[in-house]
């Protein structure tokens, strides 16, 4: 039986939003408070600058030393070009475990689970040794190139999209593909035309989900990249602030707050798909 909330109950649920909302944007705020401080330290900084300026955003983009726009165009280069392959290869994979019964699917899909349960950092070292061995045959795909860091993503890129791709498709009807054949399409047409077009807001989820992993990835870069104009934007800033963490907080949060602006910008792109996409995502497994 429904009962109306009374005032006391009310009140409390208000609170507690309150209190989450100052903690989830307290963080930010402060960010941007220290951005336009222009001491640039951290000691002494106050909620609202006294005297607020730009002169953090000019001392991060002109700086000659430190090439905070290469650093950024290398993170977006790297995620887009990794979630656009990530994307394809897990939606022909989805599509095949979804779809065709084959021996070994259940294996497989087990596999592709189990490997996920095994981060990549585990493999660290190895990775590295590996890529110093190619790059003795394949300088191009080497250490201290963009192409190794993208394979390396790419290779833990299919295990949990496969799955929740694969309950996605699981949803669509079969029927709409059988009309296709008898119109004489292809699987593949059927495929490329029926299925990818409804399949589209788990695309835009698993796109975004790639995109903000590998564009804030830090490890692996840092392992694999080492020449200052190969650096991504995390191993970059790591290296810009070095031991002077206090000394350059304002660049630091003017940089984290520019360094969040495509993220941003591609979560507006991709919102309207991202709940229907990940609520039937799960229905079926």
């Amino acid at each position: 039986m429904y009962r109306k909330p009374t005032f006391a109950s009310n009140l409390i649920r208000h609170l507690v939003i309150w209190l989450v909302l100052v903690f989830a944007l307290f963080p930010v705020i402060w960010i941007i408070s220290g951005s336009f401080n222009p001491a640039n330290t951290l000691v002494g900084q106050k909620l609202i600058p006294e005297q607020p300026s730009w002169v953090n955003y000019r001392a991060l983009i002109n700086s000659p030393q430190h090439p905070f726009p290469l650093w950024m165009w290398n993170s977006i280069k790297i995620a887009l070009i990794t979630s656009i392959l990530a994307v394809a290869m897990t939606s022909l994979a989805a599509y095949a475990f979804s779809r065709f019964r084959f021996r070994g699917r259940r294996n497989g899909l087990f596999v592709f689970l189990l490997i996920q349960v095994f981060p990549q950092l585990l493999a660290m070292v190895a990775i590295y040794l590996l890529f110093l061995e190619v790059q003795k045959i394949f300088p191009a795909f080497g250490l201290n190139t963009h192409r190794a860091l993208i394979i390396t993503y790419l290779g833990g890129a299919i295990g949990v999209n496969t799955w929740l791709m694969k309950g996605y498709l699981d949803t669509i009807p079969r029927s709409l593909e059988e009309a296709a054949y008898i119109d004489g399409a292809s699987p593949f047409q059927a495929f490329y035309r029926i299925i990818l077009p409804l399949a589209r807001p788990i695309l835009a989820v698993l796109f975004f989900l790639q995109f903000i992993g590998i564009y804030s990835e830090f490890v692996l870069a840092r392992v694999l990249l080492s020449s200052k104009e190969n650096l991504t934007l995390a191993v970059g800033l790591q290296t810009f602030i070095s031991e002077q963490y206090g000394k350059r907080w304002g660049v630091f949060s003017a940089a984290a707050l520019l360094g969040a602006i495509p993220i941003v910008l591609l979560f507006f792109l991709v919102q309207k798909h991202i709940v229907s996409g990940l609520n039937r995502g799960g229905v079926k497994g």
